[in-house]
């Protein structure tokens, strides 16, 4: 959508783009009329396209005289349910407009318009809380991901889009969202890289790229170090590909003496790079868009992205990356194998298109018993069944610690990526137990498939440790053009584990 993205502390004396904002039914706010000096704002409102629904957008025109080229009067909604929330998709259709003009210098003074607080039952909003849902919104719309197309594809011409504000609070929350955006960005781009070039040892070779690039610390385990672990999971979901398992650990330290004493945030990723299904194959082009199983573990390399370059928390944070390939060989795991993991916990497999499972396993065992935790949150693109579900709306999570619900439901609302709670009863647990030896992977009664894929992987986490499971399978992909997302990956997760970890440890 852009050639790139930036904030300028300066505000310029001509500008292509005035970017104001009104609510329905409300005439411009004062301080947006004194930046109308010729009233041509004023006089588009007056047109009937001129709604004040979220997003709508009506432009005006100044004279040739004027330092202003063009007025974007976006619209708010109602005044009195306005969110922060709501400036994310706001936020895309000023960028649609912004790129169909090919603006270079923006002014953005919605800001006048929403003030410090909303009256009326809205939410109570601050100007940087504000600048870094509309950073976010439109860094996220311009994301590109062109690298695979062909070299006889003509290149767009895109705008580079320098941004100002006159509220410095809301100026600096645009530099914020801009960089949040761009870790969520840079996990799209990996969920969209081709599993002919996202091979288990690519995905380990990225982490090991972030580590230098903003200071983690990095392991990948692989070969006899996954034998020496007992990390039998990945071993045989991936022992049919030659592009052979491995687990990634990165860890943030941060500064400062002391800093990095309380237990960590552990973050657990499934990085399936490419799920053919196994030996139960999948059917009816099921295959399509298998890339994309790899969701979870990308989303936790752009949380620790954002961890390190924008949160900076005052806690130590682990991320565990399961990276398997779930391929088809004389080698493969079968139907009736069984499966002893690290905590001695047994497993008949009963279907080896239930791999993802399989491998977050590892990585929740590895989790309690090497890292110590305050908990873990583990995302998944796990089942098909929280699609049916909930759809593309909310991500299904499980977590039956209380006090980490209120974490994960907070860090939900402010980064405006939805999750609902499914439950898990212990009679769903009995569901997934096997008459050969401890659990089944996966029961064959398709009841509740959502809550099964939770159930069983309950069993490798130590009784009473908080800990949240989020299945992603519904929400990792936009089917189409809307707001601040084009159709394609959407690097969900990435915000939500930032905004976590940010009100858990501060910065």
């Amino acid at each position: 959508m852009f050639q790139s993205l930036a904030v300028s502390s300066k505000l310029s004396g001509s500008v292509d783009v005035l970017v104001l904002g009104y609510f329905n039914g409300q005439p411009l706010d004062a301080k947006s009329k004194r930046l109308d000096i010729e009233g041509v704002a004023a006089a588009a409102l007056a047109r009937p396209e001129a709604t004040g629904e979220a997003g709508s957008v009506v432009e005006a025109f100044p004279s040739a005289k004027s330092a202003v080229k063009r007025i974007v009067l976006i619209g708010l909604g109602e005044k009195g349910v306005f969110t922060v929330g709501a400036l994310r998709g706001i936020a895309g259709s000023v960028g649609r407009s912004l790129a169909a003009s090919k603006a270079g210098l923006v002014r953005v003074e919605i800001g006048l318009a929403i003030g410090l607080a909303i009256g009326g039952g809205g939410e109570e909003l601050e100007a940087s809380e504000s600048g870094q849902a509309f950073g976010e919104g439109l860094g996220l719309l311009g994301w590109v991901c062109e690298e695979f197309k062909g070299s006889r594809l003509k290149v767009t011409k895109r705008s580079r889009l320098v941004l100002s504000s006159s509220d410095s609070d809301f100026s600096a929350g645009m530099t914020r969202g801009l960089a949040l955006a761009e870790s969520t960005n840079f996990t799209r781009t990996l969920s969209q890289t081709p599993p002919n070039i996202a091979t288990t040892g690519y995905m380990a070779e990225q982490a090991r790229k972030l580590a230098r690039k903003v200071g983690l610390k990095v392991t990948v385990l692989e070969g006899q170090d996954l034998v020496r672990e007992r990390l039998q999971g990945l071993i045989n979901v991936g022992k049919a590909s030659e592009n052979k398992p491995c687990m990634v650990r990165l860890e943030y330290v941060p500064k400062g003496s002391g800093a990095g004493a309380k237990k960590p945030i552990v973050l657990v990723g499934k990085t399936m790079t490419y799920d053919t299904g196994g030996l139960s194959l999948k059917i009816n082009n099921g295959m399509v868009g298998m890339k994309r199983d790899k969701d979870g573990g990308c989303a936790v390399l752009g949380a620790m992205h954002a961890i390190a370059t924008v949160i900076k928390p005052r806690r130590r944070v682990v991320a565990l990356l399961s990276i398997a390939e779930n391929s088809i060989s004389d080698e493969a795991y079968r139907p009736d194998d069984v499966i002893t993991y690290r905590n001695g916990v047994t497993v008949e497999v009963t279907n080896t298109d239930a791999e993802g499972r399989l491998v977050l396993a590892d990585a929740l065992c590895w989790a309690c018993e090497k890292e110590n935790p305050a908990y873990i949150v583990d995302l998944a693109t796990l089942t098909g069944g929280v699609v049916v579900a909930l759809g593309s709306v909310f991500a299904g999570y499980f977590c039956e610690d209380a006090r980490l619900r209120e974490k994960v439901e907070a860090a939900s609302v402010a980064s405006g990526e939805r999750v609902w709670r499914l439950p898990m009863h212990a009679e769903y647990v009995e569901m997934m137990k096997s008459p050969v030896a401890d659990l089944v992977n996966s029961n064959p009664n398709r009841k509740a498939s959502p809550i099964q894929g939770a159930a069983f992987l309950s069993a490798f986490v130590t009784p009473k440790m908080p800990w949240a499971h989020i299945d992603i399978a519904g929400v990792h992909v936009s089917e189409k053009n809307a707001g601040c997302w084009v159709d394609g990956p959407t690097g969900w997760g990435v915000r939500l584990l930032a905004s976590l970890v940010e009100a858990d440890t501060g910065k």
